[in-house]
């Protein structure tokens, strides 16, 4: 494993692998220090920032929104920006985060579009967005097999397009937990997990206090009292209502995804226990003074790298939780330059090339890339 960086710089752990030498070289982001707005400097201050922010943004105008039916009667959709692409575009398929959907990711969705201008779709979940929920059934962390419903109509609509995954904090978990389920068959050609809490049986008792408080109150009415209508008759309702942590909250919500016990469901939805069956690349985005996703989170789990060949984990000494945010008079994320800059540089890479041909300069023009 290598460790670029000095102490207060981004630290990027990976193994030099061609292909992740080739990719890290072409991400200019991750070669300087993130350096985060001078008026926001600390964790709250940018959370404060990013609040405000997602408060102020315009809403975003998405070309279409596809709601999918599901096999036990429940709903989850897909929000489409940049359809008009052409077929053979990549697509960035978006998990958003714990209470998130396609406005509340509306800055990435606008700026992986102005950096790259690939075809987004965002997943929302169950219940999530303007998306009622139609069974008395969500998961906090998502579903992997209501995420390949999701997988299989993206690919339906765009077979020709490579499909690159990028998850946001709780999205990330779901996401890797698909990456790793998967395996060799995963429709992803690469994946970036921003914020990921890893081992989520762990990660949830580490939360902040009063960033724990705040979640689960938010938890709360996210998931139990707006669908209140659909919850209300079963007993892990009221039991959640009485969660006092985010850690209570994910406990004591297990029947509602189904499942008949605590160890059942954390069996089938950490990311952790599936992360070493990975097969594609991925960056993983982590600020060590993160009051929601811990830093001891992320250096437990550094072997990750050793293990899932083609991983990169950045780790930046400030950004707080999804934040990131660098610049002074518009501040800007530094994490979306680094995700747009990182799927392009991942693209160029394993993107079959036309054959060169003719004579040696003329090969030199057309350009030779390290083997992967």
């Amino acid at each position: 494993m290598t460790s670029v960086g000095p102490p207060h710089s981004t630290r990027l752990y990976y193994r030099p692998t061609p292909l992740l030498r080739e990719v890290v070289a072409a991400c200019s982001a991750l070669a300087r220090p993130f350096r985060p707005t001078p008026w926001a400097v600390n964790r709250h201050l940018q959370l404060a920032l990013l609040a405000f922010a997602d408060g102020h943004d315009l809403p975003l105008l998405y070309d279409r929104c596809n709601v999918l039916r599901l096999g036990d009667g429940g709903c989850v959709s897909l929000e489409w920006s940049g359809l008009d692409a052409d077929p053979a575009t990549p697509t960035v398929v978006v998990l958003p985060t714990v209470c998130g959907d396609g406005q509340s990711m509306r800055r990435l969705v606008r700026d992986l579009r102005a950096h790259l201008d690939w075809r987004i779709v965002v997943c929302n979940r169950r219940g999530h967005g303007t998306l009622p929920l139609t069974t008395p059934r969500f998961s906090m962390l998502g579903s992997v097999a209501d995420l390949r419903v999701q997988l299989a109509e993206i690919r339906r609509q765009v077979p020709g397009s490579p499909l690159y995954g990028v998850g946001v904090s709780a999205g990330s978990g779901l996401l890797v937990r698909a990456l790793g389920e998967d395996g060799d068959a995963t429709p992803f050609t690469a994946a970036i997990a921003s914020c990921p809490g890893y081992d989520t049986t762990r990660a949830f008792g580490r939360v902040h206090r009063p960033y724990d408080r705040y979640l689960t109150r938010m938890l709360k009415a996210h998931f139990l009292e707006r669908h209140a209508y659909v919850l209300r008759g079963h007993a892990a309702y009221a039991e959640g209502l009485t969660s006092r942590t985010v850690e209570e909250f994910q406990d004591r919500c297990h029947p509602l995804a189904g499942f008949a016990s605590v160890a059942d469901y954390h069996a089938a939805t950490n990311p952790m226990a599936v992360a070493e069956r990975i097969r594609v690349p991925l960056l993983v985005l982590n600020a060590a003074d993160d009051p929601v996703c811990v830093v001891e989170n992320v250096l437990e789990h550094l072997g990750l790298v050793d293990v899932v060949a083609e991983s990169l984990i950045a780790l930046t000494s400030r950004g707080s939780h999804c934040a990131f945010f660098e610049g002074t008079r518009r501040p800007g994320s530094w994490a979306h330059r680094v995700i747009a800059q990182y799927l392009r540089a991942v693209d160029d890479a394993l993107r079959p090339r036309p054959r060169a041909s003719g004579r040696p300069e003329e090969r030199a023009a057309a350009g030779t890339h390290p083997s992967t």
